[in-house]
């Protein structure tokens, strides 16, 4: 994990350092107030303030000493610690996908057994039609679709168009707060449910529908388990590793594919800050999302180890040591 996540960061500091343009630019603008003796200057000056002019091979060696100390530096666009922009920002996003998270799997699983329970009939290719739709449905297009449709005077007026809660929220007690919250995250959330949603069904069906062919089931029916049994003690445990493998990268993704929805319904997380650092060449904040997108991804690939030796006792690490 240590030499992997190592790798990521010297891509994505890489990939920041190539891109056009820098933070010392963009924040003077165009120019046109100062002179280009005196402007030159003040480039330079904060330049020199924020360690750009190094070479990229002291910034990295530099960047890397202080995130070992947990320290990733200094926002240059919020002039503030990157870790307090981390911890504001955090909690929302964590929020919003911990919600889809668990929806998707909910709605995914019983589903994707009753798809393949009844496969070739009329709920299997119903909802088979159903899932390429929802799967072929860009996530944008959806949310400004949505935004149009219930959240405006031409059509419907049923949620809010943005943010995270009312201007009046605050004043609020805790269930009326909780639901003037929720009500902000209906749409959110279901525009990061429905292509997990899909993914998640159509693999769950496609392991049980292989499952359900094999011989030990054959064998199980043979010697009259219950159906209930043949599919959920037998069938649906021998299914679960693909589940466990899309778990471990199903939600680093969501965390993700959140820098669109947050853009979209101007949710202030860490999808918000990503898109507004890259844009700013924010630096610092960049190298922080990315560096915690990184680790996500590791420990969600770490887990599903340790949970495919839990779910199948055949499977062993140590004849691989």
């Amino acid at each position: 994990m240590v030499p992997t996540l190592l790798g990521i960061t010297i891509m994505v500091f890489a990939i920041s350092r190539i891109a056009p343009g820098d933070p010392v630019s963009l924040s003077m603008g165009p120019g046109g107030q100062l002179d280009a003796g005196r402007a030159a200057d003040v480039r330079k000056a904060r330049m020199e303030l924020y360690g750009l002019d190094k070479p990229v091979h002291i910034q990295y060696a530099k960047w890397l000493w202080r995130v070992v100390r947990l320290d990733f530096g200094d926002s240059i666009k919020h002039h503030r610690p990157v870790i307090e922009l981390i911890k504001d920002r955090l909690p929302i996003t964590l929020t919003l996908n911990l919600i889809a998270f668990v929806i998707i799997y909910t709605i995914s699983l019983p589903v994707g057994v009753l798809a393949a329970v009844r496969h070739k009939r009329f709920f299997d290719r119903a909802s088979s039609i159903v899932l390429f739709m929802l799967w072929s449905l860009p996530v944008m297009w959806v949310g400004q679709m949505l935004i149009g449709y219930f959240c405006g005077p031409a059509f419907k007026t049923w949620f809010p168009p943005a943010g995270l809660s009312s201007n009046y929220a605050d004043t609020l007690p805790f269930f009326p707060w909780l639901g003037n919250r929720l009500w902000h995250l209906v749409l959110p959330v279901l525009c990061l449910v429905y292509t997990g949603f899909a993914y998640l069904t159509k693999q769950v069906r496609a392991g049980m529908l292989d499952n359900l062919r094999a011989d030990y089931v054959r064998t199980a029916r043979a010697k009259g388990l219950s159906n209930w049994a043949v599919v959920f003690r037998h069938a649906f445990r021998n299914s679960i590793i693909p589940v466990i493998t899309i778990m471990a990268t199903l939600l680093p993704a969501m965390l993700a594919g959140s820098v669109i929805i947050e853009r979209i319904f101007s949710i202030p997380g860490m999808g918000l800050l990503a898109f507004e650092a890259v844009t700013t060449r924010d630096y610092n904040v960049v190298m922080a999302v990315a560096t915690m997108g990184g680790v996500l991804n590791l420990l969600g690939l770490l887990l599903a180890d340790i949970a495919y030796a839990i779910a199948d006792p055949r499977i062993s690490f140590e004849s691989s040591v």
